[in-house]
């Protein structure tokens, strides 16, 4: 018990004093998270937009499998993921295995269905209430996504924001393609992982804080911005 009340004082004093091994490893998370955030709401929304507005044959079928992936295991992610960068592997001649790189495509894989899921539920919502204005003015299909997707801003940051909750705190995935590598690759959940394991509760605190405190923010933020859209809408 005393060790623990010692870690915790510890990492506190991490915390404030902005210790440099924490701050790169904090840095180095948000980095990774929101390239893959940034990447996958490029994908994300317009796939969302198209398919609450156009009808296709697939489209159910497409749904289905967004809505299933959102369920997929980060580890198997990261183990295709892992096959297809290295050195046997198709893209291997790249050398984007056990870096940066390799941890963004991993959270992009995993953050896109869930992304594009939940943006697809207010779109088509919001579709229902200006197909009729929107086929009357006779505008492009282009028109009509850019139009729902503008007026969706906030459902689609609440899908954001779920997507970067999601991606900060992966691991599994991560570690197997990152490799927790020291000033490389290392972040925030794979290093809490390792430096507990060695018994570093210090460190692995203070990261965890800061982990949390980043979950609580981003839960507090979608929650806000849900209700204040639900209110909008009445």
């Amino acid at each position: 018990m005393i060790d623990l009340w010692d870690g915790v004082v510890q990492a506190l004093r991490l915390v404030a004093g902005l210790d440099a091994t924490l701050t790169d490893i904090a840095l180095r998370s948000l980095q990774v998270t929101l390239s893959a955030l940034g990447i996958a709401c490029l994908i994300a929304f317009p796939l969302a937009a198209l398919l609450a507005v156009r009808r296709f044959r697939w489209r159910r079928t497409v749904i289905a499998v967004l809505n299933a992936l959102m369920g997929l295991p980060p580890v198997v992610v990261g183990l295709v993921v892992y096959v297809l960068l290295s050195r046997s592997g198709p893209f291997g001649v790249l050398g984007l295995l056990f870096t940066p790189t390799a941890m963004i495509i991993a959270q992009v894989i995993i953050i896109v269905p869930l992304i594009a899921s939940i943006a697809h539920q207010s779109l088509r919502d919001l579709w229902h209430d200006y197909h009729d204005l929107l086929i009357s003015m006779n505008v492009t299909q282009g028109q009509k996504l850019r139009t729902l997707m503008w007026d969706a801003r906030r459902a689609l940051l609440t899908a954001a924001l779920a997507g970067f909750g999601r991606g900060i705190g992966e691991v599994g995935a991560i570690m197997i393609v990152g490799g927790n590598i020291d000033n490389a690759t290392r972040v925030m959940t794979t290093a809490i992982a390792l430096e507990t394991g060695r018994g570093d509760f210090a460190l692995a605190l203070a990261l965890g804080f800061i982990l949390i405190v980043m979950t609580v923010a981003i839960n507090l933020a979608v929650h806000t911005l849900g209700r204040t859209e639900r209110e909008g809408r009445w």
